[in-house]
């Protein structure tokens, strides 16, 4: 079963717990501040404009992310949604690792060091969790009452 809606809906839930398990790692220290600047906009921080770059980055989350996920989650690798949620989670970090890091703090793949890969693959794999976690529970809550059983909300 797809449903997009349910997707993005789970995108802004994932979206929001990669956000602040981010925030935490760069307020701890853990994270330098290259992975912000690419994650949040990179460009706008720098322009001032830190509102915009958070709004494009939950939309990114919400709607891209998280309606590819509901479009692509029937032919991901898993037996579970929870499963293919941190399979594309681990696509997706791979994807930013090896595009989008590199652009933003100007140096390859190899120059971004060996801490900012393994830092990184975290908050990607929770957001996958939690994504693939939400789109299930979204879905599990639309089907109807089995056949011959009352729904008590009535």
């Amino acid at each position: 079963m797809v449903d997009i809606g349910r997707g993005m809906a789970a995108g802004f839930v994932a979206t929001t717990a990669f956000s602040l398990l981010v925030l935490a790692s760069l307020a701890l220290g853990l994270l330098p501040q290259v992975a912000a600047a690419a994650l949040f906009g990179g460009v706008l921080w720098g322009q001032g404009m830190p509102a915009v770059a958070w709004i494009i980055h939950f939309l990114i989350g919400t709607v891209l992310w998280g309606g590819l996920f509901a479009a692509l989650a029937p032919r991901l690798p898993g037996r579970t949604r929870t499963a293919r949620g941190i399979a594309f989670g681990v696509f997706l970090w791979l994807l930013a690792m090896v595009v989008l890091m590199p652009i933003t703090a100007d140096a390859g793949p190899s120059g971004l060091g060996l801490r900012l890969w393994v830092t990184m693959l975290v908050p990607y794999l929770v957001f996958g969790a939690v994504l693939g976690a939400t789109y299930s529970w979204l879905l599990e809550r639309r089907r109807p009452p089995a056949p011959g059983r009352t729904n008590p909300g009535r």
